[in-house]
């Protein structure tokens, strides 16, 4: 509670800790003097007011220059290794590419470069490494289950890799990763603490939800498995999905059928925001492409909106973010096919980050360190 409330508030007096909490001044000294020994807090001499009469009040904050998370994001093309401070800011990634790889490739790959981001960083304590890939993420035992894209099947990432780094590992689906990112510290936190979706849109299509600050897992962490919604597409223009059906909301808006549609326009590129830039230089065509992705995404934001109602919902996809038209058709076809929704606009936001998939994995550690700071340093130090 006291290190969440000085991510929140900090920097922050104790005396304002022990009402932010609820708790004793007693307490609060106690709780801050091991946070302090830690390395999680630090004193503020700067920023206290005035002196006056009696002690000083010298503010506390997070210590983003003593302790760092790693994180890890597998995507389909490539591994991202990054170093986040405290805050969640990121202050290094390193994009590592890849053709197929399997899960022990993928593992060494990333091993090796966390051990350089280590090394580089050994003036900063590294409290552990966070996983983030797509598909269905089995949390608890730290294995991907199913990556369709990827043809993984009960992959396991946290063991190996925590054995290849000597670090505390931690894996999770990059939707609920993402979606804890934005209740710590995204640009919409109190409503997102509240209730939310989150809908990622990638070469994967999942989402996650959270009611009350509870993430919901559900049986094998499966939950939020959308790939299959249905969407009404162009029978003309449709992809069979793996299923052998048509208008399956994944075969419809991944990247990869992006990419495909573009090709058949003449432009190759390798990715969606390589695509999107050209977009954004002025190539209508491709604008075009944006806008009927952002509203076959918006026919599955409808009916999500309408059957979690939550505070805030955040979709992850890059045309929607950067292009002010594929933003207003997702508005609009939400606006039609929700029954429940007013506010669509104030409803709906893009996701808060620059660069998300930087971001997801450490997201992942910074989660558990929030949640059990003392846990999250012993582990540490038993890995140690």
């Amino acid at each position: 509670m006291v290190l969440r409330a000085v991510l929140d508030h900090g920097p922050v007096a104790r005396s304002n800790l022990a009402r932010l909490t609820g708790t004793s001044a007693a307490t609060v000294t106690g709780v801050t003097a091991t946070l302090l020994d830690l390395g999680l807090l630090r004193e503020v001499p700067e920023a206290a007011g005035p002196p006056g009469f009696g002690r000083p009040h010298v503010p506390l904050d997070l210590d983003t220059e003593r302790v760092a998370v790693l994180g890890v994001h597998v995507a389909v093309p490539q591994v991202a290794v990054s170093v986040l401070d405290a805050r969640g800011r990121v202050l290094d990634c390193r994009r590592l590419p890849y053709d197929h790889p399997t899960p022990a490739e993928v593992v060494a790959l990333a091993g090796e470069e966390i051990a350089r981001l280590v090394e580089e960083y050994a003036d900063r304590s590294i409290l552990g490494v966070g996983v983030a890939a797509g598909g269905w993420v089995d949390a608890r035992a730290g294995v991907v289950v199913d990556h369709p894209v990827l043809s993984w099947r009960d992959a396991p990432l946290r063991e190996p890799l925590a054995e290849l780094t000597g670090l505390p590992t931690y894996v999770e689906n990059h939707g609920r990763a993402l979606l804890r990112a934005e209740q710590l510290f995204g640009a919409h936190v109190a409503r997102a603490r509240e209730s939310i979706v989150h809908l990622f849109v990638g070469n994967v299509v999942d989402a996650a939800f959270s009611i009350r600050g509870r993430v919901h897992q559900g049986a094998r962490s499966a939950s939020g498995t959308v790939a299959h919604l249905p969407v009404d597409v162009d029978p003309g223009e449709a992809e069979p999905c793996r299923c052998g059906r048509v208008g399956c909301l994944q075969a419809a808006v991944s990247e990869r059928a992006l990419l495909r549609a573009a090709e058949r326009l003449g432009v190759s590129v390798p990715s969606a925001a390589v695509l999107c830039d050209l977009a954004l230089a002025g190539d209508e065509r491709l604008v075009e492409l944006f806008v009927r992705r952002a509203r076959l995404v918006g026919h599955a934001a409808a009916s999500l909106l309408d059957l979690v109602n939550p505070e805030v919902l955040v979709v992850m996809e890059s045309g929607i973010r950067r292009l002010p038209a594929a933003r207003a058709a997702l508005l609009e076809e939400v606006a039609q096919r929700s029954e429940i929704v007013g506010d669509v606009a104030g409803i709906i936001t893009p996701t808060s980050f620059a660069d998300p998939l930087a971001v997801a994995g450490g997201a992942v550690a910074l989660d558990r360190l929030f949640a059990a700071p003392l846990a999250s340093v012993g582990a540490l130090s038993t890995a140690s």
